[in-house]
């Protein structure tokens, strides 16, 4: 089974780097890897993220990490250019890094030069030679604000390597009682229910966001409507949507942000939006305003009424709790089976799956034009948040105690 998943990551490295040759993403994924070198530290502390998002759910844990471990350097890594470009000179980090191929001797190699005394991932990305490498070397290793499913390759038949790599893991802080459970089930009992970190960090975000006043000057007090982390199929449906409602404003932050990717939206709003990148008070007439960066997202949802979530339309939809920690409704697609939070959401009646267009006007329609169920609908979402943080001292207090 090992020698099959060793074929497997050569045979991954390779369609990556033959995809390199015509996508920037996969490109910055192979050059960043083989021009990084990594840098001799001592007793370190080893966070990774696969991508961004990852990044901000395990933050509230760096962030307490590095304050009160003063003496050990902060080493990060990311699997996705989509972290490691964005985050790079992060002041939270003495390194930052590509995670190198999980190769035998790469996990030798970093795990050697970083030195660590702990390592902690964060909700999932589970490398063999790397866990078995920190396993050898006796460094703990935690997974925080982890999850669990029953179609996972970990409670498979043919799975058993990757169960290895779970009893390579000093301890687990899983969201959920049925991620509890699944681990128990398989034997392994080093796990504590701590939920998921993320709702920490949403809530620090919307205690104290920032500012953003060219935002403010583009709302003008007018209604405002966010739609995050948006992809094709979404934007699509919000087109005429934008259309029906004039005199309301319209935010969209597409996922991604490639020159095409930009252009083509703005070619679908038919010169009724700017772009941020160009934006000025002069001409916040406009109802419709497109983010080409990244890394804003969470602090425009201070200024919306409405947000709508992109990715239900295709993987799954991306960080609902973001716009629902500053208390209002949210709207999405229908791939939402797999984040517990969504569905809590959609439970407490303050969040809305739809399918279609004619779905999206109906929803949409019935929250823009009823500015009190917006505001109620908002309050019940906020409490729902504030109720679920916590989780970064239940690990706090757990990693504290023995280090």
């Amino acid at each position: 089974m090992l020698q099959l998943y060793n074929i497997g990551i050569i045979i991954y490295y390779t369609l990556v780097s033959i995809v390199s040759l015509f996508n920037n993403k996969a490109k910055l994924w192979i050059k960043g890897r083989k021009q990084q070198r990594i840098q001799p530290l001592k007793s370190s502390i080893w966070f990774h993220f696969a991508s961004l998002g990852e990044f901000e759910q395990g933050r509230p844990v760096l962030e307490a990490i590095k304050a009160h471990y003063l003496q050990h350097p902060v080493v990060i890594t990311f699997f996705s250019p989509s972290g490691s470009e964005v985050r790079k000179n992060t002041p939270l980090a003495d390194a930052v890094y590509y995670l190198p191929i999980d190769r035998p001797a790469n996990a030798r190699e970093f795990v050697a030069a970083v030195n660590p005394v702990m390592a902690i991932f964060t909700k999932y990305e589970y490398w063999y030679h790397f866990f078995n490498e920190l396993h050898q070397n006796h460094v703990p290793l935690y997974i925080i604000s982890g999850i669990f499913r029953p179609g996972q390759v970990f409670f498979k038949w043919y799975g058993g390597l990757h169960r290895q790599m779970l009893k390579m893991v000093t301890w687990f802080f899983v969201q959920d009682i049925p991620s509890k459970h699944l681990l128990h089930d398989r034997g392994i009992t080093n796990v504590t229910i701590s939920g998921d970190t993320r709702f920490d960090r949403v809530w620090a975000n919307a205690m104290q966001p920032k500012a953003l006043p060219e935002i403010a000057a583009f709302k003008n007090g007018q209604n405002l409507f966010i739609a995050g982390s948006t992809w094709p199929a979404d934007e699509k449906l919000l087109i005429q949507l934008i259309k029906q409602y004039p005199h309301w404003k319209f935010i969209i932050a597409p996922h991604e942000i490639g020159s095409d990717k930009i252009n083509h939206l703005m070619g679908l709003l038919n010169k009724r939006a700017i772009k941020y990148s160009e934006i000025s008070t002069a001409n916040t007439g406009l109802n419709t305003l497109v983010i080409d960066n990244i890394g804003m997202l969470s602090s425009l949802y201070q200024y919306a009424d409405i947000a709508y979530i992109g990715g239900g339309f295709g993987a799954g939809i991306h960080n609902t709790l973001e716009a629902a920690a500053f208390g209002m409704p949210v709207i999405f697609g229908p791939n939402y089976g797999r984040f517990k939070e969504a569905t809590d959401l959609i439970e407490q009646n303050v969040a809305f799956s739809i399918v279609s267009q004619e779905e999206l006007l109906t929803t949409a329609t019935k929250l823009m034009d009823d500015e009190q169920l917006r505001k109620d609908y908002g309050i019940v979402a906020k409490k729902y948040i504030e109720e679920h943080t916590g989780a970064t001292d239940t690990i706090l207090k757990y990693i504290n105690e023995r280090h």
